[in-house]
């Protein structure tokens, strides 16, 4: 570490020859400096100002006495134009080292699903964090990055961190205080590891079950979403800046949960007046409660993709609703606009004339940049637009405080995993769970004597039990990562005043069990490959697994573990009992509690449970008779 009187020096000295006119101020350096055809700055143009680690209040944007406005605007007449247009571009961490956010002045990076450091621990995130952010510190204005995360049901990348229910589950619950606890424990685990900005929450309305992304929506209606925003008070903090605030993102805007046939980026056919009754509400609510930023739709509306929709995204979320954050792009979202596949100019232009801030680019963003800049020079894109975009971004930079703080407050490094956390979480999933069926009580089970035999493929699983966006984008099966499956929470209740047996197909079980618990459902997936147009039964196996437990002649309680209602309309009459566990996360104890009573049932179901696959889409109020109506739950 060097001396700071030396550094102060060396800052005075610097003033001393700018004020006699020796060296050129800021902005008329920084100018003097054409960029190459790459957009990267001469490592000359670096000496001229002195970086917040050195001057912290040299300049008046380093002063953190001045308002935000002040500071914003002082900052950006010190800015050229590719200082600008690296504000408005973000990439993906595997293909932009720290020395490209120096070169090019990149104003975030992201990691997608799965992408991790090497070392895929809280330690390893925040060393990672702080080598970029380190990077952005060293460039000419000293500029932190803002690096985003999905962090949609805990800290779902970092292998040990604590993962909540999905969505659906947390709806289930009807609780937007326990949602804004949740927020809180998440923020802190994700200011652990040093990340600022949160992809989350999800407040689509998805009105088809079989749309892959049914399990990220809190509920069919728009009332569940909106109450539910509670989670960005909880993200945020209830200002940007304080202790582990890390700003949120409501997505994806808008209307992506209604698209035709429930496809994943497809085209969500409504009029305006339905468009704003069924999918606006939510996001309103989150702008409200002052979430930083917005993620615009891959979806349609109406046949014109959102993210090339001036309309919906300046008139409607930036006029109308007042929305002061900033606006960002999906992975690549942008290249959809003309129908071809790659970044164009056509792309760019439309995209930022619209009024998308940040552009998600994980890969070419390069390319991005440089189109971005002759849109600019040809006056296609107004200097306007794109310093009411810088504003916006910087404006939430400063509100965040990375001025001041830009490095891992590693003081939250430890609560990643942590018992408190954890035992949050296990009370999300009990009052996630919903009881379908439970004919001649036979919820809640006894504690006590006699064997209980447990079977099904989700039983004994962290990965099925956490489904998609868990340590990698899709998910994956088996032991990802730390916690308690269903069957470790049973035999933890039941300790050694009962015997459990444990055959994932069903095969041992004979009529001297007093019941059997079989917990069945889906398997990890996200967008896209978790479209399901043919069809929402249970698969074979399960439906095997089952029937070798009814065959036994005891009572047979079934578990779903699932990203959505399942067409179970023909099995039901033939289970004793049957739970929506949803996609509890680690802690597979909570739906135990439920099973043996420790915690009642108090769960009611945010989606509308259809009688068979084909009467989807099926919500609350269309006139389909549904085998449970949206709000259903036993107690």
């Amino acid at each position: 570490m060097s001396n700071p009187s030396s550094r102060w020096t060396k800052v005075a000295a610097v003033l001393a020859l700018v004020a006699a006119g020796l060296v050129m101020p800021p902005a008329t350096a920084t100018a003097a400096f054409p960029p190459s055809d790459r957009g990267a700055f001469p490592p000359s143009d670096r000496a001229v100002l002195p970086s917040p680690a050195t001057a912290r209040a040299a300049f008046p944007y380093q002063d953190p006495g001045l308002p935000v406005p002040v500071r914003v605007a002082d900052l950006m007449s010190r800015m050229s134009l590719d200082d600008k247009l690296g504000q408005m571009t973000q990439a993906e961490r595997g293909s932009a080292s720290a020395a490209d956010v120096t070169a090019y002045r990149l104003g975030s990076v992201l990691s997608g699903g799965g992408s991790a450091p090497p070392v895929n621990t809280a330690a390893g995130w925040a060393d990672m964090y702080d080598s970029y952010q380190n990077a952005a510190l060293a460039t000419p204005l000293g500029i932190p990055l803002v690096y985003g995360v999905d962090a949609v049901h805990g800290h779902n990348n970092v292998v040990g961190a604590t993962i909540f229910p999905h969505n659906i589950g947390l709806g289930a619950t009807r609780d937007p205080d326990l949602a804004e606890r949740i927020g809180r424990a998440v923020a802190e685990e994700v200011s652990g590891t040093g990340i600022d900005w949160n992809f989350a929450p999800c407040l689509c309305v998805a009105r088809d079950d079989r749309w892959g992304r049914t399990y990220e929506s809190f509920g069919e209606t728009p009332d569940l979403p909106a109450s539910m925003t509670s989670i960005v008070t909880g993200l945020q903090g209830e200002r940007l800046g304080g202790p582990a605030s890390v700003m949120a993102t409501a997505k994806h805007y808008v209307g992506d949960g209604g698209t035709t046939g429930g496809a994943d980026q497809g085209d969500t056919r409504l009029s305006e007046a339905d468009l704003r009754a069924v999918h606006l509400p939510p996001f309103a609510a989150a702008v409200r409660r002052g979430v930083g930023s917005v993620m615009i739709s891959f979806s349609r509306w109406n046949g014109v993709k959102v993210h090339g929709h001036r309309y919906l995204i300046t008139t409607v979320l930036k006029e109308e609703l007042g929305f002061g954050g900033f606006v960002v792009s999906d992975w690549n979202g942008i290249d959809q606009i003309d129908g071809v596949p790659g970044t164009s100019a056509l792309d760019v232009r439309t995209a930022v004339n619209a009024g998308i801030d940040m552009v998600m680019v994980p890969v070419e963003w390069r390319r991005f940049i440089d189109l971005l800049r002759a849109e600019v020079r040809a006056g296609r894109v107004s200097t306007a637009r794109v310093d009411d975009a810088v504003r916006r971004v910087l404006t939430k930079k400063f509100e965040l405080g990375l001025f001041e703080k830009p490095l891992t407050d590693r003081s939250y490094t430890a609560s990643v995993g942590s018992a408190a956390h954890r035992a949050l979480a296990r009370q999300a999933v009990a009052r996630s769970q919903v009881v379908l069926k439970n004919d001649g009580g036979v919820l809640p089970l006894a504690r006590t004597g006699g064997k209980i035999f447990v079977a099904g493929k989700n039983a004994d699983d962290i990965g099925n039990q956490s489904g998609g966006w868990t340590i990698t984008w899709q998910g994956s099966s088996g032991a990802i990562t730390p916690g308690t499956t269903i069957l470790q929470g049973i035999r933890n209740t039941v300790g050694s005043a009962a015997t459990v047996t444990y055959s994932r197909d069903g095969s041992g079980i004979d009529g001297s069990y007093r019941v059997a618990v079989a917990v069945v459902g889906e398997t990890p997936y996200a967008e896209t490959k978790g479209d399901r147009p043919g069809g929402l039964g249970l698969d074979a196996a399960d439906l095997n697994t089952i029937a070798t437990l009814r065959a036994s002649g005891v009572p047979v309680v079934v578990v779903l573990v699932s990203g959505r209602p399942l067409d179970i309309a023909a099995e039901l009459p033939g289970w004793n009992a049957a739970v929506a566990a949803w996609l509890p996360g680690t802690e597979g104890q909570g739906v135990a509690d439920v099973l043996f009573g420790l915690v009642p049932p108090t769960g009611r179901l945010p989606m509308t449970w259809m009688r068979a696959s084909s009467q989807q889409p099926i919500n609350a109020g269309d006139g389909k008779a549904p085998l449970f109506a949206q709000g259903h739950g036993l107690t």
